[in-house]
């Protein structure tokens, strides 16, 4: 789903044939973080039940996952110029595993604020694996095709998203209680067991997932993988004006970038945390959280098709052109969703994902061309915009609490609205942008 590249620039020029081997291995931890980060999906009803909480202190489960990427990207960054693209990649998979196997103490207790903290924990690898990863495929072929090959991989990112729903519904929402008003009538200590049983239907499945990191991560240690070369960003350089000369404020479709990216991880991490709980609604879906949870491998699993169609598309037409029709589309299917009931709210919101799919590639893309030397920096900048996966979905909450969940998806509507602009205008901004820098 989400992706990043590294502060580190990898060699300007890429080779002139794509090394499938190397990307069919890389393209596994693609599939990974995509599975892990969308398993906060089902996440996110169970806690909500299990500790009574409202929208927007449930959210807290992917504010305190997206802020790590925002505290960990620069320290990642450093990382892959410390010991390369591969050994942080290794690093990456073994902090995920700790972080995964700490759901079990968390589980035993039960505790909200441990469940957050191992979180955070677990995105910190996640965020050290995007950043070595998302550029070393970018490397693994022809300049040209880059876009194409993000879109392909996260596909496979995509499959992940979408497997993930199933599974974590069948394991962790198998008995889930209709509605929390169950609980509210339970004695303290019956009301203190059950939590602790509920809680412990993630200890399995995240005793699996931190185990099958831990090989993965030994399996990469041992593959050979190319080495990618890096170059240092010029503006640690002692020449003053060398810094200058690539102040990032003059490239404006990369700082409207950010903002994009902001807004996209937002919108789609909002609207896939409200899914479970939106189609339990009697006059949306009318069904239990388990079989909710399947309709969101759905969502997920639109985005998983639309970028496999997105990395053909984007070898013939201008990312700029696809990416503004496709933030159009799902402007269009959110406010479809807002203004209907039943089947059509259901669907419409669904099909957001399709949608979904080219945006981050295409939006990273678009704002580090013309960077030259500067692209370390502003690959930074994206990646702290990923913060919005934090940010975006707690205000949502915070509406959800006030005017229910489906009024308050007129924020992710506003956040498509933005990338309209950003895909037709702000992001054809590169010409002038690179000009300015070497004036």
């Amino acid at each position: 789903m989400i992706q990043q590249t590294s502060k580190a620039n990898p060699t300007s020029i890429g080779p002139l044939k794509t090394d499938y081997g190397a990307m069919a291995m890389v393209t596994t931890l693609f599939f990974m973080w995509g599975f892990l980060t969308c398993l906060n999906d089902i996440l996110v009803p169970h806690l909500k039940t299990i500790f009574d909480l409202g929208y927007a202190s449930v959210m807290l489960i992917q504010f305190a996952f997206f802020s790590s990427y925002f505290v960990f990207a620069v320290p990642a960054g450093k990382l892959v110029e410390w010991i390369g693209y591969k050994k942080t990649m290794v690093t990456g998979l073994l902090v995920m595993g700790a972080g995964a196997l700490g759901f079990i103490p968390a589980a035993i207790a039960p505790s909200y604020p441990l469940f957050l903290g191992t979180l955070i924990i677990l995105a910190a690898g996640i965020t050290a694996l995007q950043v070595s990863a998302n550029p070393y495929v970018s490397v693994l072929g022809p300049p040209r095709t880059a876009s194409s090959r993000l879109n392909l991989t996260q596909a496979f990112n995509s499959l992940g998203t979408t497997i993930a729903p199933l599974i974590g519904g069948f394991l962790i929402l198998a008995d889930a209680p209709k509605d929390q008003a169950e609980l509210r009538r339970m004695p303290a200590a019956v009301l203190a067991s059950y939590r602790q049983q509920q809680a412990s239907s993630v200890r399995m499945p995240y005793l699996l997932i931190g185990l099958a990191l831990i090989a993965l991560a030994t399996v990469i240690a041992f593959y050979k993988l190319p080495k990618i070369t890096t170059e240092p960003d010029p503006v640690d350089s002692d020449d003053p004006n060398t810094a200058k000369a690539i102040s990032l404020w003059r490239y404006k479709h990369l700082i409207f970038g950010v903002i994009g990216i902001f807004v996209y991880v937002g919108a789609e991490v909002s609207i896939g945390s409200f899914l479970v709980n939106y189609l339990h609604q009697k006059d949306i879906g009318d069904m239990s959280e388990k079989t909710a949870a399947n309709y969101v491998s759905l969502y997920w699993g639109a985005a998983m098709v639309g970028r496999f169609i997105g990395s053909a598309i984007l070898q013939k037409l201008r990312p700029g052109a696809v990416l503004g029709f496709a933030a159009c589309a799902s402007f269009l299917l959110v406010l479809t969703s807002m203004a209907t009931t039943g089947h059509v709210a259901m669907w419409s919101i669904l099909a957001v994902g399709l949608f979904n799919s080219i945006m981050f590639p295409s939006i990273f893309t678009l704002g580090i061309a013309g960077l030259g030397p500067a692209t370390g920096r502003g690959s930074g900048l994206l990646i702290a915009a990923i913060v919005g996966g934090a940010i975006i979905p707690v205000a949502e909450g915070l509406m959800a609490d006030r005017i229910g969940i489906h009024l308050a998806f007129m924020l992710p509507a506003l956040c498509y609205l933005y990338i309209v602009f950003y895909g037709f205008r702000g992001s054809r901004e590169v010409g002038t942008a690179a000009q300015a820098a070497v004036a």
